[in-house]
């Protein structure tokens, strides 16, 4: 029982140790970038706007996209339809 508590103990001490990966979106920014390259796909979130995003993205192997982790989102209060 003791080596099984070991184990379990070095299993989770080198899963601890391992390195984490960042949020690669920023809940700050509506709209986010993915970019095409040889390295990968990298996803940059810092546009405040499609439209300025799409200029960044022009020429480049890039879409442009809405950030789905967006935090502003939800703090704004629903938009209600005046009856007249």
């Amino acid at each position: 029982m003791r080596s099984v508590d070991r184990a379990m103990l070095v299993i989770g001490a080198l899963l601890a140790a391992l390195p984490a990966q960042a949020q690669t979106y920023d809940p700050r920014y509506p709209i986010c970038m993915q970019v095409f390259s040889i390295d990968g796909p990298a996803i940059g979130c810092g546009y405040a706007s499609m439209a300025q995003c799409k200029a960044s993205a022009s020429g480049r192997a890039a879409e442009c996209f809405a950030n789905p982790y967006f935090a502003g989102a939800s703090r704004k209060a629903p938009v209600r339809a005046r009856r007249r």
